[in-house]
């Protein structure tokens, strides 16, 4: 029980010769004395703004969400037109979502592979199999008829990554 109360008593300590230091800094600083009040309640309002539920929601990193689309071929040409390369791989687009899906609009990432053209060496064509490229694009998706369409106007491309 003493040593329970010998730390509150230091914590109580540190507490007082912070304020006094912080009130006398204001005063030599302005050259008037210290609003009291105004100071208490500037530190209450900076530490409550540090424990607000939206700071600390800003602060858990959550994982997306994926999202499945009705509009995967439009979403694979457009991605291709956008992005120059040769083709994208419909069956790797992975779309995700930070917002909440029971929204009508929300913002998704996607992301697919995306193949060169064939190289030529010496008269011979070598189609590869291999993906160049991951594309990974921005968007606004939309509820309709129980599934996701991605607005393809909204598309824009956020990087498009060369694979080894």
């Amino acid at each position: 029980m003493a040593k329970i109360l010998r730390i509150l008593l230091v914590i109580v300590l540190f507490i007082i010769f912070f304020e006094v230091g912080l009130f006398s800094s204001y005063t030599i600083v302005t050259g008037e004395a210290p609003d009291v009040k105004g100071l208490m309640d500037m530190q209450i309002a900076e530490i409550s703004n540090i424990f607000s539920p939206s700071t600390v929601n800003d602060v858990l990193v959550k994982d997306p969400t994926k999202i499945n689309i009705s509009n995967r071929m439009d979403v694979a040409r457009h991605m291709e037109n956008l992005s120059s390369v040769d083709g994208i791989n419909v069956d790797s687009i992975n779309v995700t979502t930070y917002d909440d899906t029971d929204d009508e609009r929300i913002n998704v990432t996607i992301e697919a592979l995306g193949y060169a053209s064939p190289n030529s060496t010496s008269g011979q064509i070598v189609i590869s199999q291999d993906p160049a490229y991951k594309v990974i694009v921005k968007a606004i998706a939309t509820y309709k008829n129980g599934r996701f369409a991605v607005d393809i106007k909204s598309m824009t491309i956020e990087s498009v990554l060369k694979l080894y």
